[in-house]
């Protein structure tokens, strides 16, 4: 009897090759489509898309509507964090409670042994190991899902490179369009900028004062949500002439604090809500503190369910509420949530 995968088919290239080499490979395979955001007519294109995808692999595609767990774990608290002044990182979340959360429920629903998706990252049943292709690594979204459920993950797509992915689906008769389609953008629910959508759900727009690090009122900017740690325009600095980058955010008082380009450089930072895939409480590794810059050297001690990191280097732009993933070379060894730095 073949074993059974369920994929997550998003109607795009990745998803939908992922779902054909699983078939070559002898699984049964079943896709399942997830209804997350609510941006208006989103769905009606991408569920067809996935829907021509399961048809033309030969496979059943099943529809979950998630959109109202998906606006608790997700939405509202990416709305709130930027009324609070953080940075968030609503991918992770997602990825720990729908895509490889509710999704291994329905996978455990319909009796699949195991649950796949067109992620570009790899596994061995216990860690996480970052792509062959670094140009498209998730490796680092994927930090805060479950430990326990990594035996039951396959990625066909780690080992291989987007471009090749691309050729592939353009060969197939019956699948060239797939080939040529729009990438998603990093966070699916944002249409334009952030900003805009934070607007229907908060006042976003409200002057404010801009201080130095003295506490002086040196300028004003539009509205603390507007920024982020390290921005350097859209702000006001009375007789500067040098570039001033945002240092702190002060929600309370709708302020922001400002200074030069070395006073953003940080050497500590403290982690909590942690997810390891091992059980090490200190240690030296490197960190990656935002998607897409380098890792650094750090050491790392826990304790209390918060972890202290001591960089050997100074990081620009470290943001509370974004995440920080630990890396041994190519293997995710876990991460946390930034609440100091």
């Amino acid at each position: 009897m073949k074993e059974k995968v369920l994929v997550g088919m998003s109607g795009g290239v990745d998803s939908t090759i992922t779902s054909l080499l699983l078939k070559e490979e002898g699984y049964e395979v079943e896709g399942l489509y997830m209804k997350l955001h609510s941006k208006p007519g989103y769905h009606e294109i991408h569920q067809a898309r996935a829907q021509k995808a399961a048809d033309f692999v030969g496979i059943k595609l099943h529809v979950l509507d998630l959109q109202e767990i998906f606006n608790e774990k997700v939405f509202q608290p990416f709305i709130e964090s930027y009324a609070e002044g953080k940075t968030p990182n609503p991918c992770a979340l997602c990825n720990r409670n729908l895509k490889f959360g509710e999704m291994i429920k329905y996978a455990d629903e319909i009796g699949a042994q195991y649950l796949a998706t067109g992620h570009y990252i790899k596994t061995d049943g216990k860690y996480l190991y970052a792509a062959e292709d670094d140009t498209k690594d998730q490796s680092y979204f994927l930090f805060y899902i479950n430990r326990e459920i990594l035996p039951r993950l396959k990625f066909p797509l780690g080992q291989r490179h987007k471009k090749d992915i691309k050729e592939l689906a353009a060969s197939i008769k019956g699948l060239e369009s797939f080939s040529s389609q729009r990438e998603s953008s990093e966070i699916c629910f944002v249409e334009s900028t952030y900003t805009d959508l934070l607007k229907e759900y908060v006042q976003v727009d409200q002057i404010g004062e801009v201080l130095d690090q003295e506490g002086n009122v040196v300028g004003e900017h539009k509205g603390y949500m507007h920024y982020t740690i390290g921005k350097r325009k859209g702000f006001t600095v009375h007789g500067a002439h040098d570039p001033h980058f945002v240092l702190k955010i002060n929600p309370e008082k709708n302020q922001i604090i400002v200074g030069k380009k070395e006073d953003l450089a940080c050497f500590n930072v403290k982690l909590n809500n942690l997810n390891m895939f091992d059980d090490r409480k200190e240690f030296d590794t490197t960190v990656k503190l935002r998607y897409r810059t380098k890792s650094v050297r750090c050491h790392v001690q826990i304790k209390n369910e918060i972890a202290e990191l001591t960089l050997e280097e100074g990081v620009f732009g470290v943001a509370v509420g974004q995440a920080a993933v630990f890396y041994d070379d190519d293997k995710l060894i876990g991460g946390g949530w930034i609440i100091e730095s």
